[in-house]
C-alpha cells in the first residue's frame, strides 16, 4: 500500500484540512520534527504513542485509526 499511494494518510488528511505542518504541531502539541518525519515516513506513525497519534487525530477530526499505515 505505501508504495502505491506517495503521500502518507496524515500528510493527505492534514493537506485536505488545509494545514502547514506547523499549523498542526502547534494545535496538536506534537513537534513540528515529528509530524515532518512522519509525513517523510522517517520515523514510523505505527510505533508513535498513542498519545501522540490521539493529539493529532482530534485536531484533524478524524479517528486515530485512519492515521496508521497500512
Amino acid at each position: 500500500m505505501r508504495a502505491h499511494f506517495k503521500d502518507t494518510y496524515l500528510k493527505r488528511i492534514r493537506s485536505s484540512y488545509g494545514f502547514t505542518q506547523a499549523e498542526l504541531a502547534k494545535r496538536s502539541g506534537v513537534t513540528l520534527r515529528s509530524i515532518q518525519m512522519f509525513e517523510q515516513r522517517n520515523k514510523d506513525i505505527n510505533k508513535a504513542s498513542a498519545d501522540a497519534i490521539n493529539r493529532i487525530s482530534k485536531v484533524l477530526g478524524c479517528s486515530m485509526e485512519s492515521l496508521i499505515e497500512k
